[in-house]
């Protein structure tokens, strides 16, 4: 494997996320060669929107001092990427004193973007007058006229200046950060979005415009605009077929063929686990859909059906009451944690390179098109020896398959559960199974 690079500009950086992404996060900044430290990968509980998220990473820097920084959300597209960073360092001073937003110049009447009215002229910007929610295509094209900006998200402000406003405006938010165990942190911080909760309010809010071609892929139809069409304005990731249809959106998963007859202005996205189908104008409502996923209280609303770990990725095939299959990935020199379950045994088929398989600290190799089996309470351990993808076919069988089931014994990733720990948990599952003989005997 190629030897990471050392950047030191990179220390400066530091990335809020969850868990479900926070390995997919490494993994890609390793493929671009960096060296990260993992400390700096800020993982929330729960999601409480962009304040508590911003402000997260404010109190992790304040810990090393006070400092001028800038927030970047994960998923904007930026092209003339030298305007951009000209325009970001050319407004540093600016935010001795204020908390900057950065306006985009509109390219054309958006109704999927928030738009700012700059005030007074300062050095390098304006005053941030007036912050407007995402109109109709009447009052865009009005705001556009005026000369209103589009909303980036993007942000630069001195650490002090912004832990200041969110004492005096959100002081539920400033309190619960000062709170020592994140966990509750964010049981006790309000959800809340930074423009309601700090720069519609603040007096210090400075705007400055931004002239390059941007998009913050926030919904499906964002998401068009930035692909090749072909002639009758489609876009299929997947050659599907589509009669006499125009200017729809069509992605689907697993390899299912999709017609589409008769179709126009649509987006249609099949994945094993869902299907979204709906007007281009009407995407900004998917959010709405993943609220209601998130009342009835269903997974598919946080959890995707691939997982990424440290070590590689999991996809979760085909599920039963009794049994599940998974895809699982593993990338080269990577191994699992040396693990036991107390309800499930494994079956294992090497599909794609050479697996080196520990079980009770008996070593295998398993090789493409052969397969083991590890017994439900062995300790086991799945390894990468290779210089390529180490692909799995995993059939789990046991009358409880979640995956709250294992104790790691050891850990190249600092999760390992500990020999106490482990006694313990085996302790409990023998007295448990001990009863279970006795009352049917």
């Amino acid at each position: 494997m190629k030897e990471a690079l050392k950047f030191p500009a990179l220390s400066g950086i530091y990335v809020v996320t969850n868990i479900n992404y926070k390995f997919l996060v490494m993994g890609q900044i390793e493929e671009l060669g960096y060296n990260f430290d993992e400390s700096r990968i800020l993982v929330e509980p729960a999601g409480k929107n962009t304040l508590p998220a911003i402000y997260y990473g404010v109190k992790e820097i304040q810990k090393k001092g006070e400092h001028v920084v800038a927030v970047f959300p994960s998923d904007h597209l930026i092209e003339d990427e030298e305007e951009f960073i000209r325009t970001v360092k050319g407004s540093e001073s600016l935010a001795t004193d204020y908390i900057i937003t950065y306006g985009v110049i509109p390219a054309r009447p958006h109704t999927g973007y928030g738009y700012i009215k700059p005030g007074a002229a300062l050095s390098g910007g304006f005053v941030a007058d007036e912050f407007k929610e995402k109109p109709d295509y009447a009052a865009a094209l009005d705001y556009v006229q005026k000369g209103y900006l589009w909303n980036s998200g993007m942000f630069m402000f001195r650490t002090d200046i912004f832990a200041g406003e969110v004492r005096r405006y959100c002081p539920e938010v400033y309190d619960s950060f000062g709170l020592d165990d994140t966990v509750e942190i964010y049981a006790t911080t309000p959800s809340l979005s930074i423009d309601y909760g700090i720069m519609e309010k603040s007096g210090r809010v400075a705007v400055v415009p931004l002239s390059v071609r941007w998009s913050d892929l926030g919904s499906f139809d964002s998401f068009y605009e930035e692909f090749r069409s072909d002639e009758n304005g489609n876009i299929d990731f997947s050659g599907n077929i589509l009669i006499d249809s125009s200017n729809n959106l069509l992605y689907t998963d697993y390899d299912k063929a999709v017609a589409l007859v008769g179709i126009n202005d649509l987006i249609v996205v099949d994945e094993k686990d869902a299907l979204l189908i709906c007007r281009k104008d009407r995407s900004q409502k998917v959010k709405d859909v993943v609220n209601i996923l998130k009342q009835r209280n269903d997974s598919r609303a946080d959890q995707h059906l691939t997982t990424y770990r440290p070590w590689g990725s999991y996809t979760i095939l085909e599920s039963g009451f009794f049994y599940k299959i998974k895809r699982i990935t593993v990338l080269p020199g990577k191994k699992l944690s040396y693990q036991l379950h107390h309800h499930r045994s494994e079956h294992w088929i090497v599909v794609k390179g050479t697996a080196r398989v520990t079980v009770e600290g008996e070593e295998t190799f398993v090789r493409s098109g052969e397969s083991t089996y590890v017994k439900s309470g062995f300790k086991h351990r799945l390894e990468n020896p290779g210089k390529v993808l180490l692909e799995v076919i995993e059939v789990q069988l046991g009358e409880y398959l979640e995956e709250d089931d294992i104790v790691r014994i050891e850990d190249d990733f600092g999760r390992a559960t500990g020999i106490s720990e482990f006694l313990s948990s085996y302790k409990e599952v023998a007295a448990t199974t001990e009863k279970d003989e006795k009352m049917n005997d």
